[in-house]
């Protein structure tokens, strides 16, 4: 299918948390988005639209969750239109939105022309859950398929999505999943980098090694006792 490409640059990212930033304004990030998508230009990819964009937008106002709204449409457009481009809108993980609300402002954002939706970006929440959840959505929204982010959830979640101690690498990179709503299982977390500084952590994005050996560790360990 290609290089797997993560776009996340949209204004007021994450509302000024560990991963503030993004584009300046709407209309920064729309020559921002069609720059990106000539890079790629007529070959093969897929790209991962704007991790926590529409889950996380209840902090913005009004006007600017439609702005969100329209600049993800947007982008899902433009990068379509190039023609060999899969996009996967992200929404989320199972413990953040309903359903429901996460599947209005998906078909809200034109979900309808993407290839699908991403679940679990740099979460832990286990892939059985996030098969459950994402069916839930894709049944409001179409049938879209969607792909999982395993990066992290081997050992599943303690309930903390920051740095928590005590994770495991998941499954690694596969398109043979057993359910035919999912596409893929995917690393679109970096295991090792930092969530911000939480827990111990350094700055959101950095390399972590001692949180990677355990991700590592653990997932090992994991393997050991299933096999025997």
């Amino acid at each position: 299918a290609g290089p797997v490409f993560v776009v996340y640059n949209s204004p007021r990212r994450e509302c000024g948390s560990y991963s503030a930033g993004g584009a300046a304004s709407a209309s920064a990030y729309m020559s921002w988005i069609r720059d990106f998508a000539n890079g790629i230009g007529s070959r093969r990819a897929v790209v991962i639209l704007e991790p926590d964009a529409l889950a996380g937008m209840s902090c913005l106002s009004a006007a600017d969750q439609q702005t969100r709204i329209g600049l993800i449409k947007d982008a899902i457009g433009v990068l379509k239109t190039m023609g060999n481009i899969s996009v996967y809108v992200d929404a989320g993980n199972p413990t953040w939105l309903a359903v429901a609300d996460i599947a209005g402002r998906l078909n809200q954002a034109g979900i309808a022309a993407a290839d699908g939706f991403a679940l679990n970006i740099s979460n832990f929440q286990t892939s059985a859950a996030n098969a459950t959840y994402g069916a839930a959505i894709s049944a409001l929204i179409g049938n879209k398929h969607f792909v999982i982010d395993t990066s992290r959830n081997g050992l599943g979640s303690s309930g903390q999505w920051c740095n928590p101690d005590g994770r495991a690498l998941g499954t690694g990179w596969t398109t043979s999943t057993g359910n035919s709503l999912v596409d893929a299982f995917l690393w679109v977390k970096k295991p090792g980098e930092s969530d911000g500084t939480c827990n111990g952590g350094p700055t959101a994005g950095a390399w972590w090694p001692d949180y990677a050996l355990g991700l590592a560790a653990r997932a090992s360990i994991q393997m050991n006792v299933a096999m025997n």
